[in-house]
């Protein structure tokens, strides 16, 4: 599918030309920072080198004080604790953070994460069951429990109180929990909505340390954690995130925790992690727990304090993730040829598709490689427990959570955000929901929406590329939503060898600009243009610039996005 050039409107031209003299830097990426919020001297130096005395203070959250009075009141009289979980890469981080912290402090804590296929998501009647039957009179939640009102009233009957933690958008009614942390509260006064769940479990530990005037190592140690979960759960990279991220990856490539350690070590990875590497190689293998089958072992692996059980138990997570792209893989497929041989899915402006017989771990990677595809709101459903439950991801501008809310008559619950969301519905709702869905699309989304766009923060001459221009550009890093690589247009590129097509469908090209060096480049996904391209034909592309690290050499490379000819 082509994409659309949109061009960043470039920002305050005496901002930039003083920013620029300040920093000693280029003048476009002077402008790429201004275009970011950066316009002083002192934000640059923030924005450059984040230091963990920005955080916020963590009482600034709603209702903190009462979660930590209610752990204290737990830990003075011996109270058995369970820490509750989702199964996602964020769900396992904040659960193992939050076991292992407060582990120091007690041996009456456990935790808890519900069964994907069994039980689902969030609080669940057999977690709080669980919670009875073994004595526990305290839970706290991290990565859900916002909406779930009747399963924490059904645990106050039981004299069971809950601390919830979550990140996720609140519904009307707040559940009568002892203490609910979630910046998204509308009456929550903290400073930053988007930490994740790992993030708010981690302002939990900062708070109590404060509180009791312990070291902050005793809560630093888990940024390791905290940063995978900013990573996989593709949250903000700004304001707070982007200094827990930074100092989280500092972590993870010179002292990561054994399980992590581990897993890095089986992904033949060890070491020079960006937060793209942590999405596209750590996450996976974690996520895959749950997927195929109990994201206890994630947890395990995460708290794993020997060598020898962190390697066993990270090489059974590496085969669970092999099984795993196995059956997404073929579940994609499936659902491929669904759209395909229906002329009236392929022309809606959404895309649900059903089997009852898919695997309910995968159908959330499924609707993502669909999205891809169609580049359309797109739900995958199948069948559990005499429900349908699904996943969601929506495109870029598109709030999917609103359109949800408009079918809520007909679903039995959902959750989730803008971007991706979770739902569970009737068996016999699912045709008037597609419809209603696809009335509630198509009346809302704009045509520009459904074409993705690749945005470009400012045209530059290849001249201007040299090495303290990429370590500038590296220096803006950590890389995410809200804070992307810099993307760069570069008009009048012309072939420097014949370009030739690697792994079946990705360019490899050497380009030059008029009498410029050489670069070496590649475009993934851009085969097409092999044919395309002539030697005294100028072309013009867009692209980010990395470091291409080969066998301990390191050297510049151009990452195409795109090309026009």
């Amino acid at each position: 599918m082509e994409k659309r050039w949109v061009q960043a409107v470039k920002g305050n031209k005496e901002t930039t030309d003083l920013l620029a003299q300040q920093l000693n830097i280029d003048q476009s990426l002077a402008q790429i920072l201004v275009q970011r919020g950066i316009s002083s001297f002192e934000e640059a130096k923030d924005f450059f080198r984040p230091q963990m005395a920005q955080l916020h203070d963590p009482f600034l959250m709603k209702d903190m004080d009462k979660a930590i009075s209610r752990i204290e009141l737990a830990l003075s009289n011996h109270e058995k604790i369970l820490v509750y979980g989702d199964y996602d890469v964020d769900g396992t981080t904040s659960v193992a953070l939050t076991y292992s912290f407060f582990s120091q402090f007690t041996e009456n804590i456990e935790y808890y994460i519900p069964d994907r296929h069994k039980e689902g998501y969030g609080i669940s009647t057999q977690g709080i069951d669980y919670a009875h039957k073994n004595g526990q009179s305290l839970i706290i939640a991290l990565d859900c429990g916002i909406k779930s009102v009747d399963k924490v009233a059904y645990a106050n009957t039981l004299g069971i109180d809950f601390i919830i933690c979550d990140h996720h958008l609140p519904g009307d009614e707040l559940p009568a929990a002892a203490a609910l942390l979630d910046p998204k509260r509308a009456d929550c006064p903290y400073p930053f909505k988007e930490l994740a769940g790992c993030g708010i479990g981690f302002k939990l530990a900062q708070a109590y340390c404060l509180q009791h005037q312990l070291p902050a190592e005793k809560y630093e140690q888990y940024l390791d954690l905290v940063m995978v979960s900013i990573a996989a759960d593709i949250v903000p990279v700004e304001d707070e995130n982007r200094i827990l991220a930074y100092h989280g990856l500092v972590k993870l490539n010179r002292n990561p925790c054994m399980g992590l350690k581990a897993l890095m070590d089986i992904s033949g990875r060890n070491k020079d992690y960006t937060l793209t590497d942590v999405v596209f190689v750590l996450a996976p293998r974690i996520n895959a727990a749950g997927r195929m089958d109990h994201a206890n072992e994630a947890v395990k692996m995460l708290l794993c304090e020997e060598d020898s059980l962190a390697l066993s138990q990270s090489e059974f997570i590496n085969q669970q993730n092999t099984e795993r792209k196995t059956s997404d893989q073929n579940i994609t497929a499936e659902a491929l040829a669904l759209i395909a041989d229906c002329d009236i899915l392929i022309h809606k402006k959404t895309t649900v598709v059903y089997h009852e017989s898919w695997n309910k771990g995968v159908i959330g990677i499924v609707a993502s490689r669909l999205t891809e595809k169609y580049y359309r709101p797109t739900i995958v459903l199948t069948e559990s427990n005499g429900l349908l439950t699904g996943s969601a991801r929506s495109v870029a501008g598109f709030d999917l959570y609103e359109a949800l809310v408009g079918c809520e008559d007909l679903l039995v619950q959902f959750g989730g955000h803008k971007f991706a969301a979770g739902l569970t519905m009737k068996p016999e709702n699912i045709d008037a929901f597609s419809d209603r869905f696809e009335q509630i699309v198509a009346a809302t989304i704009t045509e520009d929406l459904l074409c993705p766009e690749i945005k470009i923060d400012t045209e530059i001459q290849f001249a201007q590329i040299d090495g303290k221009f990429q370590r500038i550009i590296s220096q803006m890093a950590p890389f995410g939503p809200h804070n992307p690589a810099p993307i760069f247009v570069t008009h009048g590129v012309t072939l420097a060898t014949k370009p030739y097509v690697v792994a079946t469908k990705h360019l490899k090209l050497n380009i030059k600009q008029q009498n410029s060096v050489i670069f070496e480049s590649i475009g993934f996904g851009l085969a097409e243009f092999e044919t395309l391209l002539q030697f005294d034909q100028p072309f013009s592309i867009c692209y980010t610039i990395e470091e291409n690290i080969w066998k301990e050499q390191r050297r510049l490379q151009l990452n195409i996005k795109g090309i026009k000819i």
